[in-house]
């Protein structure tokens, strides 16, 4: 009983959800061959994570993306700039999620720091345990949360990403 009430929950969540990530990527007027194959990789990994949330969450962010190759990896904060670097392995549909996650104010805000530290996630933690039982908490450090949180691309999977949404959309309901 308790399985088909969650998944009618699930069901509701998704046909309600209509995120509107807006996202721009900000271009050269002369790119160089280079920019233009980064170009392609972000606006691809952008367009699959932007998808992807609006399928989960009903959350809404402008978001103003560059290619800064001096960035290691990708970094993102809470005014809506995100950076993707040279590093062709990060321009990935979860690194865009990862980084949208802390534009919506992952690792960014103080109400994230004050419930990661207070695990104090009345939406998120029940979501969370529906998936990975009773004993499930969501951990954070670093600006970062666990599970789910899309740390590394060896996080990634179909359903860790849909995980990754919800649980962010759950945060974000919970005050984050």
């Amino acid at each position: 009983m308790r399985i088909s009430i969650l998944a009618a929950a699930a069901a509701a969540l998704v046909a309600s959800a209509s995120a509107t990530i807006n996202w721009s990527l900000e271009k050269s007027s002369n790119p160089s061959s280079d920019e233009q194959d980064a170009y392609g990789k972000i606006e691809a990994a952008m367009t699959l994570a932007a998808a992807r949330y609006a399928r989960w969450t009903s959350a809404s962010k402008d978001v103003h993306v560059y290619y800064t190759p001096g960035v290691p990896t990708a970094e993102a904060n809470y005014n809506g700039d995100l950076r993707f670097g040279s590093d062709r392995s990060y321009m990935t549909e979860r690194t865009a999620m990862h980084e949208i996650a802390h534009t919506l104010g992952v690792g960014q805000t103080a109400a994230f720091d004050q419930k990661c530290a207070a695990n104090d996630w009345p939406t998120a933690t029940p979501l969370l345990q529906s998936w990975d039982g009773a004993d499930a908490k969501i951990s954070c450090g670093g600006g970062h949360f666990w599970p789910y949180g899309l740390n590394y691309e060896t996080e990634w999977s179909e359903t860790n990403g849909d995980r990754h949404v919800q649980i962010v959309d759950a945060m974000l309901k919970d005050g984050m």
